[in-house]
């Protein structure tokens, strides 16, 4: 490895774009199932995996002060929670 310094701001900008592409992973779930209201292939203990996941990832980025990985899992808990919802209801 070398002594070179990496750029905190691109560190930054990458945990960013990483935590971009997790969060666009639930939209079209989220989406197709708000559209059609069918909840029959969402698996139950998936959604609760994630919401529970989220929390545990919330935790350790307050903890660690990381702001891309608070940001993401607040995003992925709400886009989950959104589907734990639709799951209960529709």
């Amino acid at each position: 490895m070398s002594d070179k310094q990496i750029n905190p701001k691109l560190v930054e900008a990458i945990g960013y774009f990483g935590s971009l592409l997790s969060c666009i992973t639930f939209i079209p779930q989220v989406y197709l199932t708000w559209q059609t209201k069918n909840v029959e292939s969402l698996s139950l203990l998936m959604i609760l995996i994630v919401n529970f996941s989220c929390i545990v990832w919330l935790t350790y980025a307050y903890l660690i002060k990381s702001k891309p990985v608070l940001v993401a899992n607040t995003i992925v808990l709400t886009l989950s929670l959104m589907l734990l919802y639709f799951k209960l209801t529709f």
